[in-house]
């Protein structure tokens, strides 16, 4: 019997399975705020992972992600989970250290399909330099996957979303469309080649990416996940008082993006990116859909001074501009 693909067991994959922000939003703002000297970045400026202070040289980064499978391999599925995962903590310029997996399973799924995952996130976080300590699971008819993150950072150079400066330039790294890719893939009509292209993307850790902006002066820093380019640019600029523009005509989208998002192959995430974002953005383009598309294991958008983004491009070349910073006008993103 040939067991179904795992994309077909699923109403939405990758980050595009995560809650509504709009949701969310409105949950977290009805929360009371902690008051402790030793919590550095906490869940206020909806950064990628909270910082807690242990000593004064040392900090713990801790994260955690996971969701339903946005491909049919189990064991890329479960690599790509991982990949991730860990980003959060690259994203706050940290080293990660340990996971716990989180696994929601079918009591009556396949076992071997199972060990693929499980052997698939291990390697990725194998390559991550970050050791598995044990985790926890739950009868659950859709699967999913992923893992809680601890990190290790200095308490004094962890990279906020909050640190963006006027006079900045944002870089980014890698390109945008695994959202549409997916949704395309669920409906059988993506290309082998361009899922490859985005199955490469979401593989490829942000370890590099981060080890490189550590040379520089990095102001702000964010990874481009379920929230879209423009949802997670807008944390930023929220957070740092400040509107990014974003030059749309710089932005760099996977082979197949453009035509499958024309085709209308776009999620319920990217529909919910949206309506949340939408009132915050000022100018439109041809490319929106894409803008608001959820990423799963996306890149990093970075804020940098002109000097430090120059070098950047040249120590990763992966790296492009984006846009830049500017004080803050009428709404926190401008499109050019």
């Amino acid at each position: 019997m040939t067991t179904p693909k795992l994309t077909a067991q699923t109403k939405a994959g990758g980050c595009a399975s995560k809650l509504s922000p709009k949701i969310l939003d409105q949950a977290l703002s009805r929360m009371p705020r902690q008051s402790n000297e030793n919590v550095l970045v906490g869940f206020d400026t909806a950064d990628d992972a909270g910082i807690y202070r242990l000593t004064p040289d040392l900090a713990l980064v801790q994260t955690v992600d996971f969701f339903s499978p946005i491909v049919d391999d189990p064991f890329t599925f479960g690599a790509i989970a991982a990949a991730n995962a860990v980003s959060d903590v690259y994203a706050m310029g940290g080293r990660a250290v340990t996971a716990l997996s989180i696994l929601a399973w079918p009591a009556s799924g396949d076992i071997d399909v199972l060990e693929q995952i499980l052997k698939g996130g291990a390697a990725k976080l194998q390559e991550a330099d970050c050791v598995i300590l044990g985790g926890h699971s739950v009868n659950d008819p859709e699967i999913k996957f992923g893992y809680a993150i601890t990190g290790l950072v200095h308490p004094e150079r962890f990279k906020p979303n909050a640190g963006a400066k006027a006079g900045d330039v944002l870089l980014f790294t890698k390109k945008i469309g695994t959202g549409v890719i997916a949704t395309a893939l669920k409906r059988s009509i993506a290309q082998a080649a361009h899922v490859d292209g985005a199955i490469a993307s979401m593989l490829t850790l942000n370890r590099a990416a981060a080890e490189a902006m550590a040379e520089f002066d990095v102001h702000g820093v964010t990874d481009i996940s379920g929230f879209g380019l423009l949802g997670h640019a807008r944390e930023m600029a929220l957070a740092s008082k400040v509107t990014l523009d974003i030059d749309v005509a710089k932005v760099q989208f996977m082979d197949g993006a453009v035509e499958y998002a024309r085709a209308g192959a776009l999620s319920g995430g990217l529909h919910n990116n949206r309506d949340f974002v939408a009132s915050c953005v000022e100018g439109a383009s041809e490319f929106d859909d894409l803008l608001y598309d959820p990423q799963t294991s996306g890149g990093l958008l970075i804020s940098l001074p002109e000097a430090d983004a120059a070098g950047l491009e040249r120590k990763l070349p992966a790296a492009y501009r984006v846009g830049s910073v500017r004080e803050r006008g009428a709404k926190p993103i401008r499109l050019q």
